[in-house]
């Protein structure tokens, strides 16, 4: 039976509802799994040229719906456009190091060069997308994550303390800026996103990155302008982070009012905890570990699935399932596999 995409399941998993059929969701699916899918030769956009990028969105959107997704995922990185990025991957300083540096940083000129660049992607989206299905994504990069890139994640931590004015100025620009981006991209692309996400990962296996009450002072304030420019588009907004950040979500979700959250290891924490504290507040996407997609075999996989699956669509209102992070090249085609064709046969025993 040919598959039928359709949105608003996962729009209704966003918003804690029950969706009438169990979605799949993807944070990012790197391009040789999609090229494995597709059996295709994956399209090289770096030259940023319309007819590459129309055929690599192309190939995007009918990935997913060649493994049955409802939407699509697609977002634009933020920090492409940001000059001298790249200190959140490490090794190298960022841009802003002092108040002179940030004094003379281009802020007004960012959100003209990230349309000017990525205004091909998102046209190219909606001409490819699929009947039935729209976008889940937007803007690649969340508010800690630009900090990181523009001063460095150890130099960011020392700043608290050295210049904890400019600390906080930092986070206030890169509010603003994050604001009038997603104003643009709702005035001009609203028709194919259905849910908008942002990707900030707070922490790491024990803690969160900054002091929880730093990130309530700075970050949440961002997240809260963010997730009312997007509430005021009638879009849910979901959240992903990876990282042990319990001791952030009850601001999170009550401050910034996010709709939904996304990421998940076990070992910081079975995803029963996750639907334990919060399925009765926000919708939960993942559940997956990505741990057992690499290690287990693909009938091992399938019978994880089809028991985990089945166990939290009744026990979360809004669930859709996918990996616990995202599927990077180094997780085995065949398991991922696996992990699609359980979800299928829930949604067929469902519907028997």
């Amino acid at each position: 039976m040919e598959f039928i995409p359709n949105y608003q399941n996962l729009v209704d998993a966003a918003m804690n509802k029950r969706p009438k059929r169990l979605p799949l969701y993807e944070h990012v699916v790197d391009s040789e799994i999609v090229a494995a899918v597709l059996n295709e030769e994956i399209v090289d956009i770096k030259d940023n040229s319309k007819e590459q990028v129309e055929k690599y969105v192309d190939q995007l959107c009918r990935f997913y719906k060649h493994l049955t997704y409802d939407t699509v995922s697609f977002e634009r990185g933020v920090g492409l456009i940001l000059p001298g990025h790249g200190a959140i991957y490490g090794g190298k300083l960022g841009p802003i190091q002092n108040r002179e540096d940030f004094e003379k940083f281009p802020w007004e000129k960012l959100h003209g060069w990230y349309w000017d660049r990525f205004t091909i992607h998102f046209d190219a989206l909606r001409k490819y997308m699929p009947e039935g299905m729209k976008a889940v994504g937007g803007l690649g990069m969340g508010v800690f994550e630009i900090s990181e890139d523009l001063v460095g994640y150890e130099p960011l931590c020392m700043l608290q303390y050295d210049d904890p004015q400019l600390f906080g100025e930092i986070y206030q620009r890169i509010g603003d800026l994050m604001v009038s981006l997603w104003k643009t991209l709702l005035d001009n692309y609203g028709d194919v996103c259905c849910v908008c996400r942002m990707g900030d990962d707070l922490g790491f296996k024990s803690s969160t990155l900054l002091a929880p009450d730093v990130i309530r002072e700075h970050v949440v304030p961002q997240y809260i302008r963010i997730v009312d420019q997007i509430h005021s588009y009638n879009k849910p907004f979901l959240f992903h982070s990876c990282g042990n950040i319990f001791p952030v979500m009850d601001d999170i979700i009550s401050r910034a009012k996010i709709n939904a959250k996304h990421s998940n290891e076990d070992q910081i924490a079975p995803y029963e905890e996750w639907i334990s504290k919060y399925s009765d507040r926000i919708g939960l996407f993942g559940g997956i570990d990505v741990n057992d997609l690499c290690l287990k075999t693909p009938d091992e996989i399938y019978s994880l699935v089809i028991e985990k699956g089945t166990k939290f669509r009744i026990s979360a209102n809004g669930y859709a399932l996918g990996s616990g992070n995202s599927i990077p090249k180094y997780v085995p085609l065949d398991g991922y596999k696996a992990m699609i064709k359980a979800v299928q046969e829930i949604r067929v025993r469902e519907d028997g």
